[in-house]
């Protein structure tokens, strides 16, 4: 750690001290298997917190159910391990009750696509201004290796052992059409363009969504690194223009020998939730006077205790 002055960046007021990736570590050690792509996703988010000028206390961070979602624990800020699907609708009371707090949502395909996807559906359609990293590994992981919902059509796993008859989510088209406003693809194992991508989203006023490639490889043997680092190309290589919608969705829906990663989708001109609500206009939710007694807020307490 090293004492210097830093400017603001993005939304973050900075104090006069710089910190490194390390600093971001949480204090349990993360229980992933060898070589699970996760690492890499929680390696990037601590080196663009700590490039972005991040302190811990600055930073919320909340997860639903799932391998990935365990992310909390390994991250050294403020942090809710919540509940199968719900990690959305708890960020966003989150957010709205301390419109300063920087949140950061992380999941997985299953978590986010399956259970949770009536509430990533709506988050994207309010624009709430969180920051949604979903680990896609394409197979329900916690679970030994059932299909998820985005599973290519065929492929067997222990809830499809002859082969998946569904189509699979195509979570990029989704979050775009359901109206976020940074929609984003990565891969775990691309760490320079990952950390860019955190940082950009992060930035972004509204609701953003990285989709990233994070292959299991203990229960998915089809969508690994090898399957993907020949197929992965950048959108920025190819001159994709984030702000044509049109465009974003078109490339959302290649997928074969060439996977693009990179910005599919971003504009400015839609106001997220946080500055459309009248509530919420002056200082956070939990800065500002309870209107209660301290009978009546002791009273409150202890109903609900």
């Amino acid at each position: 750690m090293t004492t210097s002055a830093k400017p603001t960046i993005g939304r973050v007021e900075s104090a006069a001290v710089t910190l490194d990736a390390k600093d971001f570590k949480g204090k349990v050690n993360p229980d992933w298997c060898p070589g699970c792509g996760d690492f890499g996703v929680l390696n990037c988010v601590q080196r663009a917190c700590a490039e972005l000028g991040f302190r811990p206390h600055e930073l919320l961070v909340v997860s639903g159910i799932g391998c990935s979602s365990n992310f909390p624990g390994f991250f050294n800020a403020y942090g809710m391990h919540t509940l199968h699907g719900r990690a959305l609708a708890v960020a966003t009371g989150a957010k709205m009750a301390n419109q300063d707090l920087t949140v950061i949502v992380t999941g997985g395909d299953g978590d986010g696509y399956g259970i949770g996807g009536n509430h990533f559906t709506h988050t994207a359609r309010r624009n709430v201004d969180l920051t949604y990293l979903v680990m896609n590994n394409q197979i329900y992981g916690l679970t030994t290796g059932q299909l998820s919902p985005t599973s290519r059509e065929g492929m067997k796993t222990k809830s499809s052992p002859f082969g998946s008859v569904e189509t699979p989510a195509n979570p990029i088209l989704t979050s775009i059409m359901a109206g976020a406003t940074f929609v984003a693809r990565g891969f775990s194992a691309d760490g320079k363009h990952l950390v860019d991508l955190i940082k950009q989203a992060i930035q972004h006023k509204g609701f953003s969504h990285i989709d990233i490639f994070s292959p299991c490889v203990t229960f998915n043997h089809e969508n690994t690194f090898a399957f993907f680092r020949p197929r992965v190309k950048h959108l920025e290589d190819i001159g994709h223009d984030p702000g044509d919608w049109k465009a974003a969705c078109e490339r959302a829906m290649e997928w074969g020998d060439t996977i693009y990663t990179g910005v599919f989708y971003k504009t400015d001109e839609k106001r997220s939730l946080d500055d459309k609500e009248p509530v919420l206009e002056g200082a956070p939710l939990v800065h500002r006077p309870l209107g209660l007694s301290s009978e009546q807020a002791h009273k409150l307490l202890q109903r609900m205790l």
